[in-house]
């Protein structure tokens, strides 16, 4: 399934980069139904900077998802990749139990306008289960734009307002 989300800061791209490039932004970032992240991994490659984080899900799970998951929660990992000079990059995650159980991957583009920045982030969720793997997708990107808004939220503190 699709999904696109767009938020605006009052701050130039660089700015925004920066903020969205510190692991501490996300470890402190109560999101609705997930635990605090695991920090797995965070470097600088050029003007590339990747932050790779593990989630857990703690929200209330739909019967036939436990019963799938035998009332284990599911977990995955989130990967950003940004390239600071270009204010440009991508974002990808997938289940600890499987792409092919669920993987989702996005295009992130920060565009200046004046003296704010634009984040658009788009892309798609696949739930590889037969059957409900769709039903699934449309239970579960409203819950990942609601935690983008919340990230957008936290940025703009960050960036003073």
């Amino acid at each position: 399934m699709r999904f696109r989300a767009e938020h605006r800061f009052e701050a130039p791209p660089g700015a925004v980069v920066a903020v969205l490039a510190d692991p501490a932004l996300y470890l402190d970032l109560r999101l609705p139904d997930v635990d605090l992240p695991e920090l797995v991994e965070h470097r600088r490659d050029g003007s590339t900077v990747v932050l790779r984080l593990r989630y857990r899900f703690a929200g209330r799970l739909d019967p036939v998802a436990e019963r799938f998951l035998a009332s284990r929660r599911p977990t995955w990992w989130q990967e950003l990749r940004l390239d600071t000079d270009a204010g440009a990059g991508s974002l990808a995650f997938a289940a600890d139990a499987g792409e092919r159980l669920l993987r989702g991957d996005a295009e992130v583009r920060l565009a200046a306008g004046g003296t704010s920045t634009t984040r658009v982030v788009e892309g798609q969720v696949v739930v590889g289960l037969p059957v409900v793997g769709r039903m699934a997708e449309r239970r579960i990107v409203p819950g990942l734009l609601a935690r983008l808004d919340v990230e957008a939220a936290a940025v703009r503190e960050r960036l003073g307002g």
